[in-house]
């Protein structure tokens, strides 16, 4: 059998696509599987054994500007799929998108799998789901399976990563420079997507000066660069420089780009971040992450985005994570820390 799983997921989402793809492969061991996904953030299925063949798109439209070229290769790359001939195509992801069922549709497969609950989408797709919102998005996508007749798992399996050597490599030389080593800190991160998300400076140093004196942890401050009014791409440098202007000896800044940063997670002891795409990544490591939430009836439903692994747990605010008691923050932190 042959299938094509299109993701137009951002990062955390294509990684939350992985258990998926472990239960496809696990149960049909000769199937050939092929997956589409966006050129940016493709690179999260290198070195996935589940994979078969990656297809790719770029972005063909920025703001008001359109790339031809890109829009030229995407015809190329439909062409192309429709001449793969496949069995199933599956739009993956855990609520109705349109886009990401017209993008499954060009391939032309005998079957098309998605979540649909417009009656126009529905007579589009061979097999149509309702989803639930009550369900964790890694089960959402894995339900996707069903109609293959596969029977999940009762757990499923973790999300898989692989960072490249080069990302290591990276965080092993940076923190050499500051005398540091993989293990010996906490990573503490902020993210400008939502504000309610984010912990405030004094507990930042709080739970560094904690790490250091009952764990003797150094901590790596990690934000997202830029302003916060950009529009496109929303920075913390104002938050972040109220943490760095206390100067603790014990607390490195990084200000680096996505790729560095998650190299920094893979080597840390333990993070904490808040409800992110970084979150998930830092649940598929091997320090494990604390999750941070807040009011759930108006941002993410942990229920659907909490992080999920072997070392990955959360903690949710019912207002602001500015509200959360350091006790349960230091609690959660010292599990995995000490284990």
């Amino acid at each position: 059998m042959k299938i094509l799983v299109v993701s137009r997921a951002k990062l955390g989402d294509l990684l939350l696509t992985t258990p998926m793809l472990r239960v496809l492969r696990n149960a049909m061991p000769d199937a050939e599987i092929h997956l589409l996904a966006n050129e940016y953030n493709v690179w999260v299925a290198d070195g996935n054994g589940c994979i078969d063949r990656r297809w790719t798109y770029g972005r063909v439209r920025t703001g008001r500007k359109i790339d031809l070229g890109a829009a030229w290769r995407q015809v190329n790359m439909y062409v192309a799929l429709k001449v793969q001939r496949y069995d199933v195509a599956i739009a993956a992801g855990g609520h109705e998108s349109h886009r990401a069922i017209a993008r499954t549709l060009h391939a032309s497969a005998k079957r098309t799998v998605a979540y649909a609950t417009d009656e126009k989408l529905r007579r589009k797709v061979s097999d149509s789901l309702t989803p639930d919102d009550d369900s964790h998005e890694s089960t959402q996508m894995a339900r996707m399976l069903e109609p293959l007749g596969i029977k999940l798992p009762l757990a499923l399996p973790p999300p898989e990563f692989y960072p490249p050597q080069s990302m290591l490599d990276f965080a092993d030389h940076w923190l050499a420079g500051k005398a540091m080593s993989a293990g010996s800190y906490l990573l503490i991160g902020i993210g400008a997507r939502v504000e309610a998300n984010q912990p405030s400076c004094e507990q930042i140093l709080r739970w560094a000066k904690w790490a250091k004196e009952t764990h003797a942890l150094n901590t790596v401050f990690i934000w997202t660069p830029g302003a916060k009014d950009n529009s496109l791409y929303p920075g913390d440098d104002d938050v972040a420089q109220k943490v760095l202007d206390a100067k603790l000896p014990y607390l490195h800044p990084f200000r680096g780009q996505l790729k560095e940063a998650m190299g920094m997670v893979f080597r840390a002891r333990a993070s904490i971040l808040p409800d992110s795409g970084m979150m998930h990544f830092a649940a598929a490591s091997p320090g494990g992450v604390v999750g941070m939430f807040a009011d759930v009836r108006v941002y993410s439903n942990s229920a659907q985005w909490a992080p999920i692994g072997p070392r990955a747990t959360y903690i949710e605010a019912e207002k602001s994570v500015k509200d959360i008691a350091d006790a349960i923050v230091y609690q959660k932190l010292a599990r995995l820390i000490t284990t």
